[in-house]
């Protein structure tokens, strides 16, 4: 079926009331799953917790909102993820209501643990909407889907305020103000959107797995393409994550600027990152997601290879004792957040190309290869945080988080071309001593074969 065709199918009924209900959820669910990003500053400054400490209490509630992807994913295929989504409303809701009575670190870990388990919804997500979506939508639908992940600038637009004029208070004479107020607001959020997907999502749900058997949901997990999308969504999404909490502390401590200033500009990143993500899945749907790779591992390598450079200048010691200073370096703000907004874009764009891969390479088994590729990137989610904070602790510098993302963009880009490289070799060996693009008009380097074919499978690969 070609893909005009393909698009050109109406989708099952129910698929639009699916995919708003879905997306609003997952949007309300990321903004629970990373509130700890805003919320920082201020538990830190209750507690009196060091950096270090700061960044495990983001760490694993990223790390609960990670680990499940893969069974979640699996279980959506195999039951509906109607079913499912409801289960994970419910669980944040209650874990979410606990964290504002949380009285001392040991117990805010537990619970930002299990509030995090809100993030699995993802994978959830992202089965049961491909299973109401036809294929040639399925790139729009996910990035609609996926543009949920701005759900992570609403706690920096509400949060701020929101502590600073309930901070101090007791509302309705038991619910505390300050930041404690936030994860209340969210359970209230959770209730309403549990019973919003009872009552507008059909009750007949589509299952892609219902008929296969564990042993086949599993058997991709063996190929290593399903391993390399992984790593591509930790450097598009588990370092969106990672930033999304870091952002906000990184302003505050580098830029000397408010909470509510350090939230605003935290927006700048997560808006196009977010927001970018349908934008991306057309783009994959109408020239192919591996082009869209290119595009983002291009983007994200020239930022972070901009913004790992440390403030500083060259001292050279000369012969008479003396010394002087050359080279002097220093990113202002506005630059920082310019560069910061176009590795937002680029992460935006990536997320949607790396999961249009997987409907189109495991048609039915979007649940346990997608709940795979995003468990693992949201564990780099898990990672990076604490490996921000001990490499600025080692080398003295801040913006060694920026080399972190450098270093990981760069694996992935060199694994990503040497597999397109031995792909085209393997497609068309017979172009692999040639250099210049042969003459079309002569056909004796070609006996074989006519002059357009290597051309028409090198744009097959390509995409």
């Amino acid at each position: 079926m070609s893909a005009e065709t393909a698009a050109a199918q109406p989708e099952a009924k129910g698929a639009g009331r699916v995919l708003a209900v879905s997306s609003t959820a997952f949007t309300v669910m990321f903004a629970v799953w990373l509130m700890f990003g805003i919320l920082g500053k201020p538990i830190q400054e209750e507690f009196g917790l060091t950096d270090l400490e700061l960044s495990w209490i983001s760490a694993v509630a990223i790390l609960n909102g990670s680990m499940w992807r893969l069974p979640a994913g699996m279980l959506a295929d195999r039951i509906g993820g109607r079913k499912v989504i409801l289960g994970i409303l419910l669980f944040s809701a209650v874990a979410s209501f606990a964290v504002a009575f949380a009285q001392n670190y040991a117990m805010l870990l537990v619970l930002a643990f299990l509030v995090g388990f809100a993030g699995n919804s993802f994978s959830v997500g992202v089965a049961w909407n491909s299973a109401w979506f036809s294929k040639g939508r399925q790139g729009l639908a996910l990035g609609i889907f996926g543009a949920g992940n701005v759900g992570a600038s609403v706690t920096k637009f509400i949060g701020p305020p929101v502590i600073a004029a309930t901070a101090g208070t007791v509302i309705f004479g038991f619910i505390p103000g300050g930041w404690r107020f936030i994860p209340i607001i969210y359970t209230v959020l959770l209730l309403i959107l549990f019973v919003l997907v009872l009552a507008m999502c059909p009750a007949q749900d589509r299952m892609a797995g219902a008929n296969k058997s564990l042993g086949e949901m599993l058997q991709p997990l063996k190929q290593m393409r399903v391993w390399r999308f992984s790593l591509y969504y930790v450097a598009v999404f588990g370092a969106y994550v990672a930033l999304s909490a870091w952002l906000p502390k990184y302003y505050m401590d580098n830029f000397d600027v408010s909470l509510t200033v350090a939230g605003l500009l935290t927006a700048t990143f997560i808006f196009p990152a977010s927001l970018l993500r349908p934008v991306g899945g057309w783009l994959s749907d109408k020239f192919g997601a591996r082009k869209g790779m290119y595009i983002t591992f291009a983007i994200m390598l020239f930022t972070t290879g901009v913004l790992m450079m440390p403030n500083g200048h060259v001292v050279i010691n000369h012969a008479d004792g003396s010394q002087t200073n050359h080279l002097g370096y220093a990113m202002g703000l506005v630059p920082f957040v310019i560069l910061v907004f176009l590795l937002g874009c680029a992460m935006g764009i990536g997320k949607a190309a790396v999961f249009k891969h997987i409907p189109e390479y495991f048609p039915g088994l979007v649940g346990p290869v997608g709940g795979l590729v995003g468990m693992l990137g949201g564990l780099g989610g898990f990672f990076l945080p604490p490996l921000f904070a001990y490499t600025k602790e080692w080398s003295g510098f801040p913006t060694s988080t920026f080399f972190v993302l450098f270093l990981l963009t760069a694996i992935c880009t060199i694994w990503m071309h040497l597999t397109v490289v031995r792909m085209l070799h393997s497609s068309s060996p017979e172009l692999a001593d040639h250099f210049e693009s042969p003459n079309p008009q002569t056909d004796s380097d070609f006996p074989d074969q006519p002059d357009h074919e290597p051309a028409t499978r090198t744009k097959e690969v390509l995409r």
